[in-house]
This record gives C-alpha cells, structure tokens and sequence, in this order.
C-alpha cells in the first residue's frame, strides 16, 4: 500500500539524511494523517494519490510564485520536492492511451456535443483512477466534442 512505502522511505530519508526527500514525505504523512482524523477512517490508495497530487500542484504554484519572485534557489527546491513526489504517483498514460480511453467512453455515452463534456469527464477520471492529468484529459476532450 502506499501509505507503507511512505513510512518506509521516511525512515529510509532519515537514515540517509536527505532533508529535501524527507520533507517532502513528511509533508504527505502529515496530510495523509490530517484528512483520516477529519474523515476518522482510512484513506483508500485513490484518496492518497488525489492528496499526492494536490501537493504536486501546490508546488507548482509556489514554483511559479518564487519565479516571478526571482527566488531561483527556492523555486528550485520545490521543483526537487514535486519530482520526489512524482514518483509516488501511479504510471502515467500516454496521451495515445488517453484519447483511447476517451474516445471508447465518448462512444458509450454516446456524447455528441459539448452538454455532455461533464458526463464524459466524469467517467473517464473514473477509468483512468490517477493515471492522468484532469487538466490533459480536459483538453482531449474538448477537441473530441464539437
């Protein structure tokens, strides 16, 4: 489980002294911990990625933020903590594989036009479960459906 190859490569981090990994893990535990107490349950391996992500994301805005900032090296460092990150998230799908996937779903529903951009979306983030990117799935999409 996920949850597990984090704890050990947090203990893993530590003995390696490599504080740049080691926050970044920390940081996900942390989150990870937070949301079970909030929901007082387990979080399922899906609930983990979407977290996984939106910490992703959270440090590309800041990325972009230092930039405009000129804080190269603080930009810098979040680069390395979202490539760490990155590499907790499942295999992503090429874009062949994607619009595959989106076409066969656009075929299903029979979508025929841009009022069924929801019901197609919705379906293939289900297919693909974390696989890829909303935002990349949005644009495929959207050229797909007049």
């Amino acid at each position: 489980m996920l949850k597990d190859v984090l704890n050990k490569d947090l203990k893993k981090y530590m003995k390696e002294k490599n504080t740049l990994a080691l926050n970044a893990v920390r940081s996900i535990i942390s989150e990870i911990k937070n949301k079970e107490v909030e929901k007082a349950a387990e979080l399922t391996e899906e609930e983990i990625v979407q977290l996984i992500r939106k910490q992703i994301k959270m440090r590309e805005d800041s990325i972009e933020q230092f930039e405009r900032a000129d804080r190269n090296d603080l930009a810098e460092k979040e680069r390395k903590e979202a490539e760490i990150l990155q590499g907790y998230l499942p295999e992503q799908l090429s874009d062949e594989e994607l619009r595959k996937i989106i076409e066969e779903t656009i075929t299903e529903v029979n979508a025929t036009s841009k009022k069924d951009f929801g019901k197609v979306m919705k379906l293939v983030i289900q297919k693909v479960q974390g696989r890829a990117d909303g935002k990349k799935i949005s644009e495929i999409l959207s050229t797909l459906l007049n």
